[in-house]
């Protein structure tokens, strides 16, 4: 398995308002997906946007493309998947869970325990769905030869994101780590401001930043940016 062999998918956009974007205007944002097969099977990392209600649907004006239909697009289908990873459980993440009914999702347990017992934070029935079934992670695991989870905190506390070793390189599916490429690039920099020979004061990196780069990244990929960083 090579770095190419991880794909992404188009799984629809939103508008955020202006409100949200710092910038005094709205911006139009996508929603990826991504698949790789992997020692235990075909890995999807995350299924696309939810409905979250009449409220939702007018603050954010979202665009879906099913995860079937998405998966159709590379030649995939649902029954494919072996394996479902939500980097977190926002609506905009698990919207196409249910149509993986017994299927493992892969969640840190303190994310599953906050989707249940906050209020708006997700939407109940896209989380606690028939037939629904989690593998729970009590922080970083290796949930196949070659596939590390390791928990990347910050949008949210149970935020997660997956490590993939491949023969030519490493891929990281960041999810929403970071909302942009560049963002994740600051951060880097952050990281190694003192080898670069920057003084104090400086801006103070991730707590996990360390941990994926010691996995060498070649490519790193997002949830909401086509971008990719690269080293």
């Amino acid at each position: 398995m090579g770095i190419d062999d991880v794909r992404r998918l188009g799984l629809g956009s939103f508008v955020r308002p202006a409100a949200e974007t710092g910038t005094g205007r709205p911006r139009v944002e996508a929603v990826y997906g991504y698949v790789v097969r992997t020692p235990a099977g075909l890995l999807l990392l995350d299924t696309g946007l939810g409905d979250a209600g009449p409220e939702a649907e007018a603050w954010y004006r979202p665009r879906r493309v099913p995860v079937e239909e998405a998966l159709g697009s590379i030649g995939l289908a649902t029954a494919d998947v072996a394996v479902v990873v939500n980097c977190h459980l926002h609506f905009d993440h698990v919207g196409g869970n249910p149509r993986f009914p017994r299927v493992p999702i892969v969640a840190q347990r303190a994310e599953l325990a906050t989707a249940r017992a906050v209020a708006d934070y997700t939407v109940p029935h896209l989380v606690d769905f028939a037939g629904a079934r989690y593998d729970l992670l009590d922080g970083e695991a290796e949930i196949a030869a070659g596939v590390h989870v390791v928990p990347t905190p910050g949008h949210v506390d149970g935020h997660q994101s997956v490590v993939v070793v491949c023969d030519d390189g490493t891929v990281v599916l960041a999810g929403q780590a970071h909302d942009t490429a560049s963002a994740f690039s600051a951060d880097v920099l952050a990281a190694r401001a003192r080898a670069l020979g920057h003084e104090p004061p400086l801006p103070v990196p991730s707590p996990w930043l360390e941990r994926i780069l010691a996995f060498d990244p070649r490519r790193v990929v997002f949830a909401h940016d086509a971008a990719v960083w690269e080293p």
